[in-house]
């Protein structure tokens, strides 16, 4: 059996545990050819990273065509040999105590917001969803779906959040344009969170009061108003009414209690 550039991809991406780079594989490639004693792999020698891409979709292009149970498919972290999604209830046998864990209804819609979105701040995810996200945040960051990559330049400086290597290994893509319509739906405009107004600084002057406001004649003394015990009695009764109101009206609206969690 004569040995090919083809053969050697082929060898390393099954053997290798994990996915393998073109730059890896290229190494491995020449190490070989140069540690080797057979003169038929010395043209390998000069093998570069476009000879082993080119090599890796003759192979991808094969299987597909032959209709194999695996496939060659390239991850964000380079190129690893799979089964085809149709073999995998048998391949499941083998592994019995393996049960595939599944992300709640919530997670799902919080995780999708991120990554067509990314990277966003938790106010802006709440306020598409309508409800707090604190909790389904915690299992994306947990799972390793999530990260947080910074803060925004914006008053209180809220963490950012964005997807990692795992998510994209996760779903079988390369980069997040493989979504399914990302063009399209980073498009839309999505509701934002009202940015809050920054605090004045303590020990600021009061605003001084304007001409006309100066001109305002000064209200009359307390003594004036004791001449007259009855005009007293009413001012003092008209004064309680409006502290009872407030007392009433300082009920929390419905719309001020903290949202529920949704896990």
């Amino acid at each position: 059996m004569t040995l090919t550039i083809k053969h050697a991809v082929e060898a390393l991406v099954f053997a290798s545990p994990k996915p393998i780079t073109l730059e890896e594989i290229a190494k491995a490639v020449r190490g070989a050819a140069v540690e080797s004693e057979d003169p038929a792999l010395q043209p390998l020698i000069e093998v570069k990273e476009a000879d082993v891409a080119a090599a890796l979709e003759e192979l991808k292009a094969e299987y597909a065509q032959q209709e194999r149970a695996f496939q060659m498919t390239e991850q964000v972290n380079g190129w690893a040999m799979t089964t085809v999604k149709e073999a995998g209830d048998f391949v499941r046998q083998l592994y019995p105590e393996a049960k595939p864990t599944r992300l709640s209804g919530p997670a799902l819609e919080t995780l999708a917001i991120i990554a067509y979105r990314q990277p966003v701040t938790r106010a802006d995810i709440e306020v598409v969803r309508g409800v707090a996200v604190d909790g389904v945040m915690q299992v994306l960051l947990d799972r390793s779906l999530v990260k947080i990559t910074g803060r925004a330049e914006v008053p209180g400086r809220p963490l950012l959040y964005a997807t990692t290597e795992y998510f994209l290994q996760h779903f079988g893509l390369k980069t997040v344009d493989e979504l399914p319509n990302a063009d399209e739906l980073r498009r839309v405009p999505l509701p934002k969170a009202e940015i809050p107004a920054e605090e004045k600084p303590a020990g600021t002057a009061p605003a001084e009061h304007s001409p006309a406001e100066a001109a305002q004649p000064e209200a009359p003394h307390e003594e004036s108003a004791a001449e007259s015990p009855e005009a007293t009695a009413e001012s003092v009764n008209e004064d309680a009414v409006p502290v009872e109101l407030q007392a009433e009206s300082a009920e929390v609206e419905p719309g001020d209690a903290p949202p529920t969690l949704e896990i």
